[in-house]
């Protein structure tokens, strides 16, 4: 049989209408289609006709254009959140105690003793002027000093200002305005200090000029104390970094010392040096039960030292609470053994604390809170649950496999937090440009830590690092915060402890208790009481869903399909069954085409 005419009965058999061209289809379908509007095209006059088909033409346009809008809604994948309020036994959070102080100082002394020795001098030579220590007996280790040495900066010409070496009678004179340049920047000390906000001032042209006078009046405050960073010991790529007040440059420049330092110490020597868990923790009851130190896994944390963590479930089921109210949380004393601080390493006293979820890892410099000695704490807990839809609707991660950065805090066998990454990521950068890693961060395998001997342009390549902008960037851009969630709002109350009526039994009693002494070794400057407990067992949960559905799109296509030209499915259906038919009968036309051609 001719294949055209069998392709054209079967166009007839499909259509159950008359025709096989385009002219005869298009008619077809108007005179037979559920949708409004084609039947009015082909039924009226002339005038009626134009007005229909142009009515149609537009409404047809309103659709699409409508559902462009839709599903562009759709695939923009919004959330909406909730808020939801249950009741139920709640899991005790870990609780993470440490000593604002990280190590004894009559442990760490012989490590820090030239360090003591050189900022005492520096600050004798700033604070009292004339009365030098060129006759300092020992001689004082300048080598150490030169390393990172503290500078003042004369600024009574602006524009042309003068480093001061303070162990120097050499001063540095910047000839013009140009060769001196000045950035301001916030800094989040990462290495475990204050914050400041710090200028840092690049010296790249340098001539000698006249000493400075040595006097100055609190009528004429232009001298700042900065610290030197150079990318090398005795070259001219130097970052001079000023603060507002000597006490921030001070701080600054001794946690940079005492880092290089430190970081040369094995970790257990490191452990033994800091407080140790039988002498911090003295009392602990949680609700009816006694505990003691044994109940708290020791962890190792470079801002502060030996840290003890109750209900940190690693190797046990994390405790429940049995009722929300002081008396059935956690009671802690705790002796922070003041007089034996740091000096110069730790002007903050008292005790850090942190609640967090059981297996994470607490970062005590962004979440704890500090707790004063001389007072008892109470700290009433709130929680909320956050819950969080993954992609595509937001870019958060189950438990960071999916994250790009290495999570060097796995070692602690913890889960992952943004926490974690951002760190991790800092490090990372800190190895591939710097050749060593900072010792406030956990180390990747093969790696040692920054020091001055080692690295002598480690503090200038970790200061670069920590103000760039881009590395920040880099870090916030790869790392993703958790899809769920469990945060601990505090609400925290204060009163002195013990009363002075009761001070001389309670210090007697926990002095006999720590060390047999029948005197009182302990005094209000060492002490702190915490009460940690549930203000209530309501939680709240905040969860995200879907703005917009499957099921939402296509109701929104059929009711704005429907409103403007009085369709449906069907309707679609029939539309398709055309296309179908117009593209059969094209076939129809090659076939007649190449016969023709053919012949």
């Amino acid at each position: 049989m001719n294949l055209k005419k069998y392709l054209v009965r079967a166009l007839h058999r499909l259509q159950k209408g008359p025709g096989y061209t385009y002219k005869e289809l298009l008619v077809w379908y108007c005179d037979n289609t559920n949708t409004h509007g084609p039947k009015r095209i082909i039924k009226e006059g002339p005038k009626k006709k134009l007005i229909w088909f142009f009515l149609t033409l537009l409404f047809a346009s309103l659709v699409f254009w409508q559902w462009g809008i839709l599903i562009n809604t759709y695939l923009s994948y919004n959330v909406t959140s909730s808020l939801s309020i249950g009741f139920k036994t709640m899991k005790f959070p870990a609780v993470t105690i440490c000593n604002a102080n990280p190590f004894k100082y009559s442990e760490v002394k012989p490590l820090l003793k030239e360090l003591d020795r050189l900022i005492e001098a520096a600050l004798e030579r700033i604070l009292q002027p004339g009365n030098g220590s060129e006759n300092v007996s020992p001689p004082l280790d300048l080598e150490l000093w030169n390393q990172i040495p503290l500078v003042l900066i004369d600024e009574h010409d602006k524009d042309n200002p003068v480093i001061l070496d303070i162990f120097e009678t050499n001063q540095t004179a910047v000839g013009n305005r140009t060769a001196l340049d000045t950035e301001t920047s916030v800094s989040s000390d990462t290495a475990g200090g204050s914050e400041a906000l710090g200028n840092e001032t690049t010296l790249r042209n340098q001539t000698t000029a006249p000493p400075a006078p040595s006097n100055t009046t609190s009528e004429e405050k232009k001298y700042k104390l900065a610290v030197k960073l150079c990318s090398q010991q005795g070259s001219d790529n130097c970052t001079y970094r000023n603060f507002s007040s000597a006490a921030q440059a001070v701080s600054e420049w001794y946690i940079l010392q005492s880092t290089s330092i430190l970081s040369k110490v094995p970790l257990h020597e490191r452990i033994r040096m800091g407080y140790q868990a039988e002498d911090m923790i003295l009392a602990c009851l949680y609700g009816a039960e006694p505990c003691n130190y044994k109940n708290f896994t020791q962890i190792y944390h470079p801002d502060h030292g030996n840290c003890y963590i109750f209900n940190w479930g690693m190797d046990e089921e994390a405790l429940n609470s049995s009722n929300p109210g002081a008396e059935f949380g956690l009671k802690l004393i705790l002796d922070i053994s003041q007089q034996d601080y740091i000096p110069y390493l730790s002007s903050a006293a008292g005790a850090r604390l942190m609640l967090h979820q059981q297996k994470s890892f607490p970062f005590l410099k962004d979440q704890g809170i500090y707790a004063m000695a001389g007072t008892e704490t109470s700290i009433g807990v709130l929680v909320d649950e956050l819950e969080r839809m993954g992609y595509p609707y937001s870019d958060c991660t189950m438990n960071g496999s999916d994250v790009p950065v290495r999570n060097l805090y796995s070692q602690y066998n913890t889960s992952y937090s943004i926490q974690a990454c951002l760190r991790s990521c800092f490090q990372n950068h800190m190895v591939e440009i710097c050749g060593c890693g900072h010792y406030m961060f956990p180390l990747p395998e093969g790696v040692n830590y920054c020091n001055n001997e080692d690295s002598p342009g480690w503090a200038y390549c970790y200061s670069s690092l920590r103000s760039s902008i881009k590395q920040r960037q880099i870090c916030i851009d790869s790392c993703k915060e958790t899809c769920n969630d469990t945060q601990y709002k505090m609400t925290i109350s204060m009163a002195d402890w013990p009363s002075e009526a009761s001070e001389d039994w309670i210090f007697h009693i926990l002095s006999y208790e720590r060390d047999m002494s029948t005197n009182v070794t302990l005094d209000r400057n060492g002490i702190i009481k915490l009460n940690i407990y549930f203000q209530e067992y309501n939680y709240r949960t905040i969860s995200e869903s879907a703005a917009t559905t499957i099921v939402w799109l296509l109701s929104s296509l059929g009711g704005q399909f429907g409103f403007w030209m009085g369709g449906s499915v069907l309707c679609l259906i029939e539309f398709g069954e055309i296309i179908i038919d117009s593209l059969w009968i094209t076939i129809i036309h090659l076939i007649g085409w190449c016969k023709g051609l053919r012949q």
